[in-house]
């Protein structure tokens, strides 16, 4: 799995805080929605010249990180 920690930043001065690429202001969001809607890394990679595969890989790497301590329970009816 890609080591998200020397690709992906948070700063409150970019993007309210949002991860994002380091020294760009594309969203991690961003490149999983292009991923969910089908878009090829290789697409995602022409239209974004200044990333790389292995920023995209991180993106993927840091949400799946994030989403380990995310426990979903579901509602309880009433």
């Amino acid at each position: 799995m890609a080591n998200w920690e020397e690709r992906i930043v948070l700063n409150p001065e970019i993007l309210a805080g949002k991860p994002v690429i380091k020294g760009t202001r594309l969203s991690v969001e961003l490149i999983l929605d292009l991923l969910g809607d089908g878009v090829p890394i290789d697409e995602i990679l022409e239209n974004y010249r200044n990333i790389n595969r292995e920023d995209v890989l991180a993106c993927v790497a840091y949400a799946s990180e994030v989403l380990k301590d995310v426990r979903a329970f579901p509602l309880k009816a009433s």
